[in-house]
């Protein structure tokens, strides 16, 4: 892999697009409890690229790829001078409440203000940003996750039945949010009628995987996200 910034005379919605067309897939295991962030380029009608820290960053902790002696002065203005673009907004702090994940990933590492990130998907901006908790939106992706046998898993279950597995959680609205809360998470939550919290462990690995390309999130009122067990995304329903 390569560390760059920007290409002479390329503004980072021209990236963004370059950067899809050369993701490969990639496996990455031992994903439960890793920190990491996302940068998103934002290119109006075109979508947002959003760029990942798995797998970098993280020299001083392994498990940490997006440490705070980096986020200390990342600069969003900064970012999007840099890049030419739009907008830049940044998904903050996440661990992984997952185990793997087969995700589509571009070679070429980005630069963003000191925080080194990859290319790992495109959304529309109304799908990353600005979402009301409970309010399902609709990605396209092409990468599947795992939860392995004998682990945990969050679930919310909404007026329909529909399960909605927690895939990070994140400690900015609730700073003193563990992983360990997540146990209890539903004495925390402000759940809308009609919906519920539970946490059930595996009797078998569970995968998900979008249906046409397409999947269905969520955020609680947290922000931690989960993904919709619909028909055809997942190998059963916890």
């Amino acid at each position: 892999m390569r560390l760059t910034v920007k290409e002479e005379n390329e503004s980072g919605c021209d990236l963004v697009i370059k950067d899809g067309e050369e993701a490969e897939i990639m496996h990455f295991d031992n994903l439960r409890g890793l920190r990491y962030c996302e940068v998103f380029l934002m290119c109006g009608d075109a979508g947002s690229g959003f760029y990942n820290t798995m797998g970098l960053n993280n020299e001083e902790d392994p498990r940490d790829t997006c440490p705070d002696s980096i986020m200390a002065n990342f600069s969003t203005e900064a970012v999007k001078e840099l890049y030419n673009v739009p907008g830049v907004a940044l998904n903050p702090p996440r661990y992984f409440v997952l185990d793997a994940g087969d995700i589509p990933v571009a070679p070429t590492v980005r630069d963003f203000d000191g925080l080194k990130a990859r290319w790992m998907g495109t959304v529309q901006e109304g799908a990353a940003f600005g979402k009301e908790p409970y309010m399902p939106t609709k990605v396209d992706r092409k990468s599947e996750i795992f939860f392995e046998k004998g682990k945990p898993v969050f679930i919310l279950d909404d007026p329909d039945g529909t399960p909605w597995v927690m895939k990070s959680y994140t400690d900015f609205v609730d700073k003193n949010l563990t992983y360990e809360d997540l146990n209890t998470l539903d004495t925390k939550l402000k759940l809308p009628s009609g919906w519920s919290y539970r946490v059930k462990v595996l009797d078998e690995d569970l995968i998900l995987r979008p249906f046409k390309g397409t999947a269905r999130i969520t955020q609680d009122d947290l922000q931690n996200v989960y993904d919709a067990i619909d028909e055809g995304t997942a190998n059963y329903k916890p």
